[in-house]
């Protein structure tokens, strides 16, 4: 059957696919992919483990219009499992499912063998607490036949006389609980304030904690951390990924997704939410809590999940002048967001600063605060849209860059999201181009004695975001790669690892099954994303008139994953002294974390966001030349004199980097 006859199946949330005869079951697709798709019937539709989801609408970034009638119809196994209580509504059996036509395939994490690792822990630091809510036990006078009043309004008299709480609103909310809780009290309760002024929560007799969680909004994972409002402790943390990932790898893509199907922004609307909301669920049971022990929800997340989270057409987003809905924080009752928490629970979303610079980046300089040193700090929140801020106490700039999710292992040819499995450091020796890494979740290195042993049944799967960044730094760096990123055609004859493919090359990591490879479009893929990252940050360092930043925070768990000697190598980041270079972890989590605990912040970072430069690398002239100058490795044109000091560097051609995408791609058509 000709290519033009086979269907396109892409898989989510690998960002895997591959073109295949019609006919081809789902299963089959996804183990010639190495799509984690679980299975141990043997394809015979007993175990119900490859449950998979065609996702329907249309997919302009791969060129596909994806319907569920693009999968043969179900099969006699599929409606008896169904009928057993074991296939879940909408959903298909991978091995019985038969490939008809172009379809986007989503593997939900049940049916994955290796869950994705959400590395998004808490960071353990000081702030300073001034909560949202405080808590206030007092005695209520029992109703009187003389001089009767409501119950409500004897506990607002009583709070008055006791904790001179005056004129206090009270939540509609309250009421259905108020007369019960005053009773099983015996007339003592401990009620709930909300910044002084609001009444939200009565309880029977003394109540001491009250809890609320922070929770960032990740294009490609969610993380909540659930904290106690009153000391601050972080009693639960969870994560994991982002349902919407099925509608879209990066953010523009589920921006297209909204804009081309007419249900497409309530479908990922509703998912993020239910996402959200299993995920507290789970902070909460692994707390020992209920859900009605949280009182105070905040939230971060860029310009797309934020407007998707509320419920705002985010079609603004992906054309000039990338308009937001509003860029102030957003207060509203939790239920309206149908989180699972007490009925008068609150939940706050810190403010947006740009059109594609969200409320995660007020969170990452919430917990920064740039604004308070002299020196010019670059932070940089990596994922498929890097937000990025520079600047001192004396001016602060903010852009993004449209990095793609091939950082996060998406479109690599063996490409897979942090999970067991993945390869996630790669060291290349420049004499002798042999290989040893380290994989997620095994200690020793590849070429240690204990490797095979502690590898397990689970192998070797793929290759990770930090594991390409640093095998593709390690293959310049060997003189594998040239500086403008082809591979050089002598190094073949310096190891077996460098095999042909198609006219170039590619270097073989590991030999299969699977086959690990890093190919010539691997390295293009990087290319591109690191050159539109640094481009970015070129534009606000001309701004400010500066060659170098004076300290570089790499913020996301990406960001505090890669090894950042490798980073300034690739040039995915400006040259700056190697030791002022340091992850910090999730900042967006932690500065949602500090909106929770420091009500003060929340107007702190409602005023800082206003002041803050905004410069829209979409529409800026200088950013295409600065894109095409970074495609070279580190640079083009410019020095890394610090990197350089370091590290032994290739030398470098004069102007290596403009022409290569075009030679690439006369390349391709050849």
């Amino acid at each position: 059957m000709s290519a033009r006859q086979d269907a396109l199946v892409v898989f989510s949330p690998s960002g895997k696919r591959g073109r295949f005869p019609r006919g081809t079951p789902v299963l089959q697709a996804a183990r010639e992919l190495g799509v984690d798709l679980d299975s141990i019937c043997g394809g015979r539709g007993r175990c119900a483990r490859c449950q998979v989801e065609a996702v329907e609408g249309e997919f302009p970034r791969e060129g596909i219009v994806s319907r569920a009638e693009h999968l043969s119809p179900q099969a006699e196994t599929e409606r008896a499992c169904a009928a057993r209580g074991r296939l879940r509504e909408g959903l298909r059996l991978g091995c019985q499912a038969l490939i008809e036509g172009d379809v986007r395939i989503d593997v939900p994490p049940t049916s994955q063998v290796h869950q994705q690792v959400v590395r998004k822990p808490h960071e353990a630091r000081a702030i300073e607490i001034d909560p949202v809510l405080s808590l206030h036990l007092v005695d209520v006078p029992p109703p009187d036949l003389e001089a009767p009043s409501g119950d409500l309004q004897r506990l607002l008299q009583a709070l008055e006389a006791e904790w001179e709480l005056r004129d206090l609103a009270c939540d509609p909310a309250l009421l259905p609980s108020l007369q019960s809780a005053l009773r099983d009290g015996a007339w003592q309760v401990t009620a709930a304030v909300r910044d002084g002024s609001r009444l939200v929560a009565v309880w029977p007799g003394l109540r001491e904690r009250v809890f609320g969680a922070a929770v960032d909004v990740g294009s490609t994972t969610l993380a909540a951390q659930v904290c106690d409002l009153a000391t601050g402790e972080v009693v639960a943390t969870t994560g994991r990924m982002n349902p919407q990932i099925r509608f879209g790898e990066d953010l523009m893509s589920r921006v297209s997704y909204a804009m081309l199907n007419p249900d497409g922004a309530a479908r990922m609307t509703a998912a993020v939410r239910e996402a959200i909301g299993d995920l507290l669920r789970s902070a909460t049971d692994a707390a020992g809590l209920a859900a009605d022990d949280l009182l105070e929800v905040t939230l971060v997340g860029n310009p797309v999940m934020h407007h998707l989270l509320l419920g705002l057409d985010p079609a603004p987003l992906g054309t000039a002048p990338f308009a937001l809905a509003t860029d102030h924080a957003v207060d509203l009752p939790a239920a309206d967001l149908g989180l699972p928490a007490h009925p008068a629970a609150r939940a706050w979303v810190l403010p947006c600063i740009a059109g594609h610079v969200g409320a995660d980046t007020a969170g990452v300089l919430l917990a920064e605060t740039p604004w308070e040193r002299t020196e010019y700090s670059l932070l940089i929140d990596v994922g498929t849209n890097a937000e990025i801020i520079l600047g001192n106490r004396e001016r602060l700039l903010a852009a993004s860059s449209p990095t793609g999710p091939a950082f996060e292992g998406a479109q690599i040819s063996s490409g897979q999201r942090a999970a067991p499995g993945a390869i996630e450091r790669v060291r290349i020796d420049p004499e002798t181009l042999e290989p040893r890494y380290r994989v997620i979740g095994v200690e020793p290195w590849s070429n240690e004695d204990a490797f095979e042993e502690a590898l397990g049944p689970t192998g070797v799967t793929g290759l990770c975001g930090s594991g390409i960044i640093e095998a593709v730094a390690g293959l310049f760096l060997a003189g594998v790669l040239r500086p403008d990123g082809l591979f050089d055609p002598e190094a073949a004859a310096r190891s077996p690892r460098l095999v042909r493919e198609g006219r170039t090359h590619a270097f073989r990591l590991r030999a299969g099954p699977p086959d690990i490879r890093v190919t010539q479009e691997d390295v293009r893929a990087i290319q591109l994303a690191k050159a539109a990252l640094y481009a970015g940050v070129r534009l606000l360092l001309d701004r400010l008139g500066i060659e170098r930043p004076d300290r570089i925070r790499l913020a996301g768990a990406f960001g505090s994953l890669i090894d950042v000697k490798y980073a300034m190598i690739l040039g995915l980041i400006p040259d700056c002294p190697l030791e002022r270079v340091s992850a910090a972890g999730n900042a967006a989590g932690t500065g949602a974390r500090i909106a929770l605990l420091n009500r003060a912040a929340r107007s702190e970072i409602e005023r800082r966001t206003r002041t803050i430069e905004k410069i829209e690398t979409a529409v800026e002239p200088e950013f295409q030349r600065h894109f095409v100058e970074a495609m070279g490795f580190p640079h083009g044109s410019r020095e890394f004199p610090n990197l350089a000091r370091a590290v032994a560097l290739p030398a470098r051609p004069e102007r290596a980097g403009a022409p290569a995408p075009r030679r690439r791609r006369r390349t391709r058509r050849g």
